[in-house]
């Protein structure tokens, strides 16, 4: 009588499984959703050299692992795992630095959860665009980026 009981639990255990693999994001999955026209783009009164440090800086804040750069082609692709507070696997993410006209650039970022079903994320795109606008702000007053974001 034990063996039906068995399978309806291995039978769940494996459903469960699928839908949490089917439920998982990839870096590829960053570039795909740009592909399409997703994220979320603000326009900054800097210069594309300063947009691209801003986007590291930010990156870093926010407790990003190693930053893949292809300054060439205007993007740069990270991820972030656990951290320990937040209830999340982590994040894969992508911000794109397209120079509009001198002193003007347009920066878009693409967050993907790397499990979707996961409430919290260790960066949103809005956060991203906050602490971008606030690295912004001192540039424009001749600050230097701290190495810890800005309370």
């Amino acid at each position: 009588m034990k063996k039906p009981k068995i399978k309806i639990s291995l039978s769940l255990a494996v459903i469960v499984m699928l839908a949490w693999v089917a439920g998982c994001a990839t870096m590829s999955d960053v570039l795909i959703a740009k592909d399409e026209g997703k994220g979320t783009t603000q326009v900054y009164p800097v210069s594309a050299d300063q947009a691209w440090e801003i986007a590291i800086t930010v990156f870093r804040w926010e407790g990003a692992d190693a930053i893949e750069q292809h300054r060439s082609e205007g993007y740069m692709l990270t991820s972030s795992h656990a951290d320990g507070i937040t209830p999340t696997a982590g994040a894969f993410m992508g911000a794109w630095i397209e120079s509009i006209e001198q002193g003007t650039t347009k920066v878009t970022v693409v967050t993907k959860r790397r499990v979707a079903t996961n409430i919290a994320t260790t960066l949103t795109e809005t956060t991203f665009h906050k602490r971008f606008a606030q690295a912004v702000e001192r540039i424009k007053k001749g600050e230097r980026l701290p190495s810890k974001p800005p309370e």
